[in-house]
C-alpha cells in the first residue's frame, strides 16, 4: 500500500507514473471509510484526488506554497502532507479538521472555511515573495463554483498585475454546491466543449496566460500541464475539469446531496441516522411554496446553498422564476433584494449566519439606508450551529442589531417564526431580519395573534417579582428553567419575558420592571459583546437595578463540545440560578 508510506511530498515524488494512479485509489478508499463512519465533504475531495497528487509530484510544498479555496478539497492534500493517519485510522478521525489548518502544518498557509478567498490570499503571498526578492511558485486553487464570489472576481482582476509567477488551478466540475449559477459559466461551458480553443476566453480578457486540461482526472495529463507553468514569470491559469464525487456511484450521479455527507451505508449511500423531522428549513420551503402561489412577488433568494430555505431541486423547479439562486455572492444577494423590494417585490434572503458576515456593507448601504422592506432569515446563528472556526454563527446579534432601521427579531417556536415571517413580507416599513433558534425545533402549537408592526414591544409570560428573566429567542426556554430553579431558592416566582426584538427596546416594560425588581438577567446565543444584552445594561446604568447579561464571550471557538462551552459561560440553569441567589 503507498499511501502508507507517504509523510510527506517528498514520498509521492518517488513513484514512478505509473504507480501514481494506485496511490489515488488507495486515497479515494481511504476517503469513502472515513465519510461514512465520520461524514465530511465528500464529492469535492474525491474529485480532487489526481490534481493534489500532480501537484504534489511537480511543486515543491512547502517552499511551493499551495492555497486552497474554501478548503472543501484539501482532504487529499492532508493525506500527502504528513497527516495520512487522520485519513486512515478511525482513532485518529478527529485530529484534523475539515479545513486548511496551519496550525497542522507547514504545507497549510491559511485557515479557511469562506469561499473565493484563495486567489486574494495566493496574489498577497506572491506580492510579499517578489517584494522580499525571493523566488518559489505561488498556486492558488480555486473551484468553479468560487468564481462567482466578489472577492474572487477582484482578485482575478488583479492578478496580471503581479508580472511574476502566479499560477490558478481553476477546478472545474461544473458544480458549487448546487449548479452553478450566471453568465460566467456559459463561458466555462464553452472552453470545455472546444477544450480550451474558443477565442471568447473569460480568463484571458483578464490578462491571464491560460493552459486547458481536459481531464482533471488524469495524473499523467495533469502532471504535463503543471510543469509547462512551473517556476513561469508571469500569472496563468490552469483549467482543468474534474468529475465531482468521481469513484463511488452515488456521488457521481447526485452531486448536490453529497457536496457533504453524514455518517453512511456504503452499499447503498443511505444515511446511517435518518432524520425525517420536520426543522426551520424544510417549514420555510412549505411556507413559502404556498405564498408563491398565491402572490406572483414573493420572491427566495439564496446564495449557493439553495437547501438552506429547504429548496431542493424538485421545490426549485415548482417554484421557478420566484426563485433565485445568485451562486456565492452574498453581497449581490442583500442589494438584489433591496432591488425587488423598493421596486414592489417580496424577497426573502435565507442564509447561514456565519455567510452573513460577508455582507455587513450592503445590509447597511443598500438595504437599511434605503429602508427597503426586504426580508432576511438567518440560519444556524447559534452555539448549536456549526462549530467549526471558520463557520461560527455567533456574531449576527452584533452585527445586524447594531444598524439603523433594521428590525430583527428572534422567535422561539415555529409558530413565532411563521407569525413573523408573513408579518416581514406583507409590512412595507422596514428591512426585517429573523434570527431562527438553535437546537430542535420547538412548535407548541399556540397562535400567535400578535402584531409585529408595533414595534419594541416585549410579552411577558410569567409574571413575578424581585428576578426578572428576559430570554432571546433560542434561550427563552433557558431562562424559564432558571426562573423555575431561582423560584424554588428564593420562594418567589420570577418574571419571564420573550423580547421578541433583538433590535429595540421596550422601554416602557423596563421601566416598570424598577417597581418590584432588583435583578434583571438576559440571555442570547451569541456573542455578548455589542449584544442584546448589553443594551438592556445600558438602560439600567443609572438605576439600582442589578443585571447580569448571559451569552458567549468573544472568542474563535474550534469544533467545541457544546455543553462544556455553556457550562464555560454559566448558560445552565443551575449556575444562573446560583449567580442570582449569589447576588440577592
Amino acid at each position: 500500500m503507498y499511501l502508507e508510506t507517504i509523510n510527506s511530498p517528498a514520498d509521492v515524488k518517488k513513484l514512478s507514473l505509473e504507480q501514481l494512479p494506485v496511490l489515488a485509489e488507495e486515497m479515494r478508499h481511504a476517503l469513502l471509510l472515513r465519510a461514512s463512519r465520520h461524514g465530511g465533504h465528500f464529492g469535492p475531495n474525491f474529485g480532487m484526488v489526481e490534481a493534489t497528487i500532480a501537484l504534489h509530484y511537480v511543486f515543491d510544498s512547502p517552499k511551493d506554497k499551495i492555497i486552497f479555496d474554501v478548503s472543501h478539497q484539501s482532504y487529499p492534500h492532508k493525506m500527502l502532507t504528513g497527516r495520512k493517519d487522520a485519513y486512515l485510522y478511525p482513532e485518529h478521525y478527529d485530529d484534523v479538521s475539515g479545513y486548511s489548518n496551519p496550525r497542522e502544518s507547514e504545507h497549510d498557509f491559511f485557515t479557511v472555511g469562506h469561499t473565493s478567498t484563495s486567489v486574494s490570499l495566493a496574489c498577497g503571498m506572491a506580492k510579499a515573495r517578489d517584494l522580499k526578492g525571493e523566488r518559489g511558485n505561488v498556486i492558488a486553487v480555486i473551484g468553479d463554483g468560487s468564481l462567482s464570489g466578489g472577492e474572487a472576481l477582484e482578485a482575478l482582476d488583479f492578478a496580471a498585475e503581479l508580472h511574476g509567477n502566479f499560477i490558478i488551478v481553476v477546478n472545474d466540475n461544473d458544480m458549487s454546491i448546487a449548479e452553478n449559477h450566471g453568465g460566467l459559466y456559459q463561458n466555462l461551458k464553452l472552453l470545455r466543449e472546444t477544450r480550451g480553443q474558443a477565442e471568447c476566453n473569460f480568463f484571458r480578457a483578464m490578462g491571464l496566460d491560460y493552459v486547458f486540461v481536459g481531464d482533471g482526472n488524469d495524473t499523467s495529463e495533469l502532471i504535463s500541464a503543471f510543469r509547462r507553468v512551473k517556476d513561469s514569470m508571469h500569472p496563468v491559469v490552469v483549467h482543468i475539469c474534474t468529475l465531482k464525487g468521481k469513484g463511488y456511484a452515488p456521488a457521481e450521479q447526485h452531486k448536490e446531496e453529497w457536496h457533504y455527507c453524514a455518517p453512511f451505508d456504503i452499499e447503498t449511500g443511505k444515511p446511517l441516522y435518518e432524520d425525517d423531522s420536520e426543522d426551520y428549513s424544510s417549514v420555510t420551503a412549505d411556507y413559502l411554496l404556498k405564498k408563491m402561489q398565491q402572490d406572483k412577488s414573493v420572491v427566495a433568494i439564496t446564495s449557493a446553498t439553495p437547501t438552506v430555505l429547504g429548496f431542493t431541486a424538485d421545490k426549485r423547479a415548482e417554484a421557478g422564476p420566484q426563485f433565485v439562486d445568485v451562486g456565492i455572492a452574498e453581497e449581490n444577494a442583500v442589494a438584489l433584494a433591496s432591488g425587488i423590494a423598493a421596486n414592489g417585490g417580496k424577497p426573502v434572503y435565507g442564509v447561514y449566519s456565519t455567510f452573513v458576515q460577508r455582507t455587513f456593507d450592503q445590509v447597511s448601504q443598500d438595504l437599511c439606508i434605503n429602508n427597503s422592506p426586504a426580508t432576511i432569515v438567518t440560519f444556524w446563528g447559534s452555539v448549536y450551529g456549526m462549530n467549526d472556526v471558520t463557520h461560527l454563527g455567533l456574531q449576527d446579534i452584533p452585527m445586524l442589531s447594531n444598524i439603523p432601521n433594521l428590525v430583527y427579531l428572534a422567535p422561539t417556536t415555529k409558530e413565532e417564526y411563521l407569525a413573523m415571517l408573513d408579518w416581514s413580507i406583507e409590512q412595507t416599513e422596514h428591512p426585517v431580519a429573523i434570527k431562527l433558534p438553535g437546537g430542535p425545533m420547538i412548535s407548541d402549537g399556540r397562535q400567535v395573534t400578535k402584531d409585529f408592526g408595533r414595534l419594541n414591544r416585549y410579552e411577558v409570560t410569567q409574571q413575578g417579582s424581585r428576578v426578572a428573566v428576559i430570554g432571546l429567542g433560542t434561550f427563552y426556554g433557558l431562562g424559564r428553567q432558571a426562573a423555575a430553579l431561582i423560584a424554588e431558592h428564593i420562594g418567589v416566582q420570577p418574571t419571564v419575558i420573550n423580547p421578541y426584538y433583538i433590535t429595540g427596546l421596550d422601554e416602557a416594560l423596563l421601566e416598570e420592571l424598577k417597581r418590584e425588581h432588583e435583578v434583571v438577567i438576559t440571555l442570547e446565543d451569541g456573542i455578548l459583546d455589542g449584544g442584546f444584552g448589553e443594551k438592556i445594561a445600558r438602560f439600567y446604568g443609572a438605576s439600582a437595578i442589578k443585571t447580569l447579561n448571559y451569552g458567549l464571550k468573544k472568542e474563535f471557538l474550534d469544533r467545541y463540545d457544546v455543553d462544556e462551552v455553556l457550562r464555560e459561560n454559566h448558560l445552565t440553569a443551575e449556575q444562573i440560578a446560583a449567580d442570582v441567589v449569589a447576588l440577592l
